[in-house]
């Protein structure tokens, strides 16, 4: 049987039509509209916590002389300011968010780290001494530079002061110090680097205005508990012996079983303060202090709790500053000063 020529035509356009195909290299377009970004955006950061996220409970360690949260004191009341304190147990817990950040101390007691030089404004206090205009004085103090001038100091930071630590420039160190606002330029001598994993768990908190002291314990984000509430007594303005505990927030540096101290103006052995841990200068948190020729210590005193009177140290109970020797790691606790 013969096939019509336009029959077999029509099947060859058939067959061919059916091979058809898309070649190997072409990809096909996605418009722009229809792509999806598969890159998570970051994380929004936390916000920081404020005095009304700190809970503070009571779970006492020491509970010798304890206080009561308000209580009588001659013909007024003293108390306890527990949103102050709430206020800087917020700063502490915010300045350790970020667990990248690297913490130096300032340090410089006695002129260990050589005697800062005169800033550029200075004045002389009534003793002779060289200050700043914000009257922190010259002696055991840190010089801090401007970063556009690193040949006269700006300022003095006090021994203690915590900062981060924002690079190296040349024999100076970047810093950001935690209670002063910019960065600042420091020879480095005047710096003490602190381990990556230190954190600040311990913090006691020393009421010049009310004379009272009180230790707090971080349990978790926003959450600590009280751990004593003591009469103490600290430094008074008698210069150029005697100076006011100064106000600020300080790294606990060393601790001595027994701080030896002298007369006021002479080389000789005035006593000891027993249990004795410095955060700033020559101020110690110490037991009473026990005067020569006595040698056995004492535990308490009437003093404790009344008008400020030592040489810028803070006084308590020989026990109760035996227990906070024990309980706060040096280089790891931070000492608090409010009014």
């Amino acid at each position: 049987m013969k096939l019509c020529p336009v029959f077999l035509l029509a099947c060859l356009h058939v067959a061919f039509a059916g091979c058809k195909h898309t070649p190997s290299d072409t990809i096909p377009v996605v418009p722009d509209t229809l792509r999806v970004d598969t890159i998570a955006p970051p994380p929004a950061p936390k916000p920081l916590l404020t005095a009304g996220d700190i809970e503070v409970k009571k779970e006492l360690l020491y509970d010798k002389y304890t206080l009561e949260d308000t209580y009588p004191y001659k013909d007024t009341t003293r108390s306890f300011k527990w949103e102050t304190i709430r206020e800087k147990l917020a700063i502490v817990e915010n300045m350790q968010r970020d667990t990248t950040e690297k913490w130096l101390v300032m340090q410089n007691y006695k002129n260990r780290n050589r005697e800062a030089p005169v800033v550029r404004n200075y004045r002389r206090n009534s003793y002779g001494r060289v200050a700043d205009t914000l009257g922190v004085e010259r002696y055991q103090s840190v010089p801090l530079y401007l970063p556009e001038d690193t040949v006269t100091p700006e300022r003095y930071g006090k021994d203690g002061t915590l900062a981060y630590h924002s690079g190296k420039e040349g024999s100076f160190i970047r810093i950001r110090p935690v209670e002063i606002e910019g960065e600042w330029l420091v020879p480095e001598r005047y710096l003490k680097p602190l381990p990556d994993s230190t954190r600040f768990h311990h913090v006691i908190i020393v009421d010049r205005g009310d004379q009272n002291i009180a230790t707090l314990e971080r349990m978790a984000e926003g959450q600590w508990e009280v751990r004593s509430m003591n009469p103490c007594t600290t430094g008074r303005r008698l210069p150029p012996y005697a100076q006011p505990t100064p106000l600020g927030m300080y790294l606990l540096q060393e601790q001595k079983r027994r701080m030896v101290y002298l007369k006021d103006g002479s080389p000789d052995k005035g006593g000891f303060a027993p249990y004795a841990s410095r955060f700033t200068n020559g101020a110690y948190i110490h037991g009473v202090p026990v005067n020569v020729p006595r040698t056995s210590e004492i535990e308490y005193s009437y003093s404790l709790g009344t008008t400020p009177r030592s040489h810028m140290c803070v006084r308590c109970a020989t026990s109760h500053a035996g227990f906070i020797y024990g309980w706060a790691p040096v280089g790891q606790s931070l000492v608090i000063v409010i009014e």
